[in-house]
């Protein structure tokens, strides 16, 4: 049983301005900013604005727009931090590993013999995150 969209989850408070992010993309559906407890350097969440659980409750539409960001965000980070692969991850219900339950993409510069950090294990140095999205947004400005 899938259960509603809950309105007060993390992601609706940060899309409410109600928390604080390090965006590094938006448009009119969809909104991409740094992950705090980062695999790796450039760490990268996509979410739609509009309130989806998941993928399985996501309307054609919302999966369509978020898609097309979450491959312009992973070219941008593959350029930007120079990396020999881009990691996508997504998440549906509890046994899936999801932890948040509004729909998002993790993207992850991997590197070639270096394995991905444990997530959601500590809060990165916000200053390196900062810096990880300038270059994001750099390459971005670019293309």
């Amino acid at each position: 049983m899938t259960l509603p969209y809950d309105e007060n989850n993390i992601f609706a408070k940060i899309l409410r301005n109600e928390i604080p992010s390090i965006c590094v993309y938006e448009d009119e559906t969809t909104v991409a900013f740094m992950d705090l407890m980062p695999q790796e350097i450039g760490h990268t969440l996509v979410i739609p604005r509009k309130p989806s659980r998941n993928l399985l409750d996501a309307a054609p539409e919302t999966l369509t727009d978020i898609i097309r960001v979450v491959q312009k965000i992973s070219k941008a980070s593959k350029k930007a931090f120079d990396s020999d692969g881009i990691t996508v991850m997504q998440f549906n219900e509890a046994a899936s590993g999801q932890t948040i339950y509004h729909l998002h993409f993790h993207i992850i510069p991997c590197f070639d013999n270096t394995p991905l950090k444990y997530h959601a294990n500590k809060i990165a140095d916000k200053v390196e995150i900062e810096k990880a999205a300038k270059k994001i947004r750099s390459v971005l400005r670019k293309i």
